[in-house]
């Protein structure tokens, strides 16, 4: 028995069992959305490994290509209709075990063996090319006594290492930002997960072992890339 769909189940990340409120079966109801999210809305979709309901934030949307492959959606922006599973490694390797892509595009879409690399590459696509945009509006400062200075101005919304990055000199930093933070009643953001060639290419500048972003939209939108990416490698 299937579940229901994201567009008719409750909001929250709710278990949904296959029937409706009145107890009818809704077995021939489908595991796909019916397009892309409506504008101006924080909709929820049901995640087809876990069967629960989640924000669209917290998942990812795969369509069928052209060609009949189940491709990655990963700014849900594809035409046509779309599956969604929570955005982790393992939760999307529990979907292709079960076949649940299978189920939900009623057997028109094919899984091929590098899907999950493919997620991955493009999440860390995306969030790279992200931080070369805050780069782009002004928004990174990098080098050690520049980071300092841009903490001590209170206007650090990020703070990154490269994850090759000295402990100790990582350590200072991340002090003096934890002590900036709580004066001023909030957290300031820490990444140190990627490689410090992966930061010369996004911010066009060699050796980049300390950056930090200022709070901007454009900050905003790279961390929450970022946490998107961490959170599929967690698994």
């Amino acid at each position: 028995m299937e579940a229901v769909t994201d567009e008719t189940a409750p909001h929250g990340a709710e278990p949904v069992d296959g029937t409706d409120a009145a107890g009818t079966d809704q077995a021939d109801v489908g595991l796909t959305d019916a397009g892309l999210p409506d504008a101006g809305r924080a909709p929820t979709r049901l995640c087809i490994a876990s069967r629960t309901v989640r924000p669209v934030e917290e998942l990812l949307r795969f369509v069928v290509a052209p060609d009949g492959t189940v491709v990655p959606d990963i700014h849900a922006r594809l035409p046509g209709r779309g599956a969604w599973v929570t955005a982790r490694h393992a939760v999307l390797a529990d979907a292709l075990k079960r076949k649940a892509f299978s189920r939900a595009f009623k057997g028109k879409g094919r899984t091929e063996p590098g899907l999950s690399d493919m997620v991955g590459q493009l999440l860390e696509k995306d969030a790279l090319a992200s931080l070369a945009l805050a780069k782009k509006a002004g928004q990174v400062v990098t080098g050690n006594a520049k980071v300092i200075e841009a903490l001590q101005s209170g206007k650090v919304a990020v703070l990154m290492h490269a994850s090759e990055a000295a402990p100790d000199g990582a350590g200072k930093l991340d002090a003096l930002a934890r002590r900036i933070g709580e004066a001023a009643g909030r957290e300031i953001a820490r990444i140190d997960s990627l490689p410090g060639e992966q930061l010369d290419l996004a911010l066009g500048r060699a050796n980049v072992v300390h950056a930090a972003l200022l709070a901007h939209p454009t900050s905003a939108g790279f961390l929450a890339r970022m946490k998107r990416l961490e959170g599929w490698r967690a698994d």
